[in-house]
């Protein structure tokens, strides 16, 4: 069996605390540079997509969660915190604030119901909104994480959507529950981020007969290649009990990944901490007892690979070194 692990902020820097298993891992692991990448545009490459076609994670996200796209134009259009900074529009993420089910759908449904004749909006989980149309759109590739603490100014969609664009954000800046959280002193949702436009790619091709996790990108692109997809795991040890003895499979840990993108080097101790204890631990234990025959970890945003065998582990020279070092080095 080779495990593939894609774990988005794993270098995130700033990690100093002791993570034994990791770090054997990644210093007797050989490793492969690439191209530094975020996550979708690293599965977009993985299941060889056209490279002259932009990631359509609104389709994609819809199949993963039980909705036939059919031949109508998607796109994601995930709920944000837009706030104006001198002469910059700077964007909160979902990750940035909390969302319940019941407020997501009295907002949604609020756009829904003014659009009506223009799109079908569905939401699918509080923080991951959905938008299906008839009109193809040229909108922002980059997911809503990929962009905290930029300028999204030159990442909004074209001309013709700006309109659309503060119709919704009136309508939203207008709705109770934006009132009730302003009264809170929370963020409101303020505005949708449109991105990953396009319709269901006839195909795609996956070097894996399994991915488990819970983007729902993968999960989409998994099911469109006819690769097992499989719901996010408590563990490496829960994974391996329902696992078959062989073949290729990925496994996507992006737990690390919003607070990496946020700044928050707590939440990104945890996160790393967590991965620790219940995959990295494990599967080192399993590598050991010749249970998994190879674990590769990918940092996508570093363009960096550690591929482990059971007999690197022999490889006591090469001394394992903190996190840090290695995020020193992507950076």
């Amino acid at each position: 069996m080779h495990l593939e692990l894609v774990v988005p902020g794993l270098l995130g820097g700033g990690a100093e605390l002791p993570l034994p298993a990791l770090e054997l891992l990644l210093a007797r692991g050989r490793r492969t540079e690439g191209d530094a990448l975020a996550l979708e545009d690293w599965l977009k490459e993985k299941f060889e997509l056209a490279e002259d076609q932009g990631l359509p994670a609104g389709a994609l996200t819809a199949l993963a969660l039980g909705i036939d796209p059919g031949e109508r134009f998607w796109l994601r259009a995930d709920p944000v915190h837009l706030r104006a900074d001198r002469d910059r529009l700077l964007l909160f993420p979902s990750p940035a604030f909390a969302l319940e089910m019941e407020e997501a759908e009295q907002l949604a449904g609020a756009l829904e119901r003014h659009f009506a004749d223009r799109f079908e909006l569905k939401v699918l989980r509080p923080d991951l909104w959905v938008i299906a149309t008839a009109q193809d759109a040229r909108v922002g590739a980059k997911a809503p994480l990929e962009l905290v603490g930029q300028n999204v100014d030159p990442n909004l969609p074209e001309k013709r959507w700006h309109a659309l664009l503060n119709e919704i954000q009136m309508a939203l800046y207008q709705h109770p529950v934006n009132t009730e959280r302003e009264a809170s002193g929370v963020p409101v949702i303020n505005s949708v981020w449109l991105w990953g436009g396009g319709r269901l790619p006839g195909a795609a091709a996956s070097e894996w007969l399994s991915v488990s996790g819970g983007d729902p990108v993968a999960l989409g692109l998994a099911k469109l290649s006819g690769a097992r997809p499989g719901a996010p795991c408590a563990g490496a040890q829960e994974w391996l009990a329902r696992a078959p003895a062989d073949g290729r499979h990925l496994v996507v840990l992006d737990a690390p990944r919003a607070p990496r993108a946020l700044g928050d080097a707590e939440g990104l101790a945890r996160a790393l901490q967590t991965l620790e204890e219940r995959w990295f631990a494990p599967l080192l234990a399993a590598l050991k007892a010749d249970r998994v025959g190879m674990v590769t970890l990918h940092a996508p945003e570093a363009g960096l690979s550690f591929e482990t065998i059971r007999g690197d582990l022999r490889r006591f020279w090469r001394r394992p070194r903190p996190l840090s070092a290695y995020a020193a080095q992507a950076s």
